[in-house]
Formats: structure tokens, C-alpha cells, sequence
């Protein structure tokens, strides 16, 4: 069988492919990371078998399920059940005690992706005793991983294989507690999804919609470039309330962005900062 040749993407198709998901979704992907835009098109072009660019034009702008295939290889990020445990762990020792204190606990956790750790701070807080008095805001811009969240139904070997990032994030029950097993899939315990709303909001187009005593963000600003960073980390800084805190990944800073002179460090390790008063 002959395999077909797929085409190396350069950085003018890449121009063009963003001006065209633009023109027929409304989608502005100008301002991501170019090295990551061309990694992702090029990951969709090898995956597809495509080998012609024109010829990828014309079909994408014949059939708006290709584009929107194309934009969720874009926003897909990958995630897992309590990604990172020492981050939780240190959301345990350092911000319960805060967050205990308030009355109503308002938590964005912005580009939430496909849920996991949406449901991992929904865990975390029900054993603090916190989670009835919390509302999460959970949002992405991919409508197609929000109802997969919204769902919370998950591949049962993505969550045995967690158990261990449940029980270092320091967990004080079993992570089986949190969840039903049925026909081979998870399905996430509702009263973990009673407190949850999920929605719809571009991080690049849309604006702050409330305030939070805790914004998370992790392993997005990454893929966006310096100017749509600061405006991103600004939209942040503008949605948190009197000392409300933030939480970016552990390759992302808010250094030499427009915020970094009014927020304080809390934990350097894992990017946390509590807005000044």
C-alpha cells in the first residue's frame, strides 16, 4: 500500500490558516504561540494524512466540522486527576486555611480542558468540608471538552493509573469514593458536580465575567504569545477579589507582566500569588 506523502507546514500557511479559521469561526488565534500553532497544525496535517494545502484550504472552507476539528487540536490540552499532587498539596497546607475563613468561596478554574482537575479541586474541598460553600466557574474555549467535564464520564485506566497522584496530593480518603464504575468508564459522583458551572469563555476575545477569591489557570498561558499574555494575566488581576489568589503553571510567570508589581508570592515553587491590597 502506498503511504501518502503529508506536506511540512511553513510559517505562511500557518498565517494563512489562522486568517482563515478567523474568517469562517470567528476564532482569533493570532496572538498563541506560533512555535505551538505550527507543532498543532502540523500534528493535524500528519493525523489526517493531508498533502496538499490547497487542496486543505478549500475543504476546510467547504465543511465547518474540519474547522472545527482543526480548532480543537488547537485548545485541546492534555490533563489528569490531581496533575501535579504537590500543587493540591500545597493548596491543602497553604490556602484552606484562607479560603475556610471566607463565607462564599468563588473559584474560576479557567481552561479547564476536559475536567479532571476541575473535579480534583471539587475532591479537595469536600474533604476540607468546603465544598458546599464554594460555586467553581469551570471554562474553556472548546465546547467539545466542556461536555466531556460537564459529563464526567472518564476511561477507568486513566483513573487507576491517578490513584497515586490522589494519595500524594495528600487525599484522605481512596479516590474510588468519588466515583461509579460503569460498562468500563468513571462516572464522576454528582454531589461533586452540584457546585460546578461549566461554560464557554475565550481567554483571548472575552472579558471578565465576576470576581474570585481563587483563579486557577495551568499550562495555558504557554501557548500564547507575550501581548496576549499580559492581557490575559490583566483579565486576571481585574477578576480577583480583595486578596484573592492565583495559580498558573509551573512554567508560566507574571514576571515583567503589567500585574507583577501588585501581587504578592506565596508559593514560588507553584506560581501561586495573592493579589495586593
Amino acid at each position: 500500500m502506498t503511504q501518502i506523502a503529508t506536506f511540512q507546514i511553513g510559517a505562511s500557511e500557518v498565517d494563512e490558516l489562522i486568517m482563515l479559521i478567523n474568517d469562517y469561526s470567528g476564532y482569533d488565534f493570532s496572538d498563541y504561540s506560533m512555535p505551538s500553532l505550527h507543532r498543532r497544525f502540523q500534528r493535524y496535517i500528519d493525523l489526517n494524512k493531508i498533502s496538499d494545502f490547497k487542496q486543505l484550504l478549500q475543504d476546510l472552507m467547504n465543511d465547518s466540522s474540519m474547522i472545527n476539528n482543526l480548532i480543537e487540536e488547537i485548545t485541546v490540552n492534555v490533563t489528569e486527576i490531581f496533575r501535579d499532587p504537590t500543587f493540591f498539596a500545597t493548596i491543602r497546607s497553604e490556602l484552606v486555611p484562607t479560603l475556610n475563613k471566607l463565607p462564599l468561596i468563588k473559584i474560576w478554574h479557567a481552561g479547564c480542558a476536559t475536567g479532571e482537575e476541575v473535579y480534583s479541586m471539587a475532591i479537595l474541598l469536600k474533604e476540607h468540608n468546603l465544598l458546599n460553600k464554594s460555586i467553581i466557574y469551570a471554562t474553556d474555549i472548546n465546547q467539545s471538552v466542556l461536555d466531556t467535564a460537564r459529563l464526567g464520564k472518564y476511561s477507568i485506566e486513566s483513573f487507576q493509573e491517578n490513584e497515586i497522584n490522589y494519595r500524594d496530593s495528600e487525599g484522605t480518603n481512596k479516590l474510588s469514593d468519588y466515583y461509579s464504575v460503569s460498562n468500563g468508564e468513571i462516572l464522576i459522583n454528582e454531589d461533586l458536580k452540584s457546585n460546578i458551572i461549566f461554560s464557554t469563555h475565550n481567554l483571548v476575545s472575552d472579558s471578565a465575567f465576576n470576581h474570585f477569591d481563587l483563579i486557577i489557570c495551568r499550562n495555558v498561558l504557554i501557548y500564547f504569545n507575550k501581548v496576549l499574555q499580559d492581557n490575559v494575566l490583566q483579565m486576571f488581576y481585574n477578576s480577583l477579589n480583595e486578596n484573592g489568589i492565583l495559580a498558573i503553571g509551573s512554567k508560566e510567570t507574571i514576571m515583567f507582566s503589567p500585574i507583577e508589581n501588585r501581587m504578592q508570592t506565596l508559593n514560588a515553587k507553584w506560581k501561586i500569588w495573592k493579589k495586593k491590597v
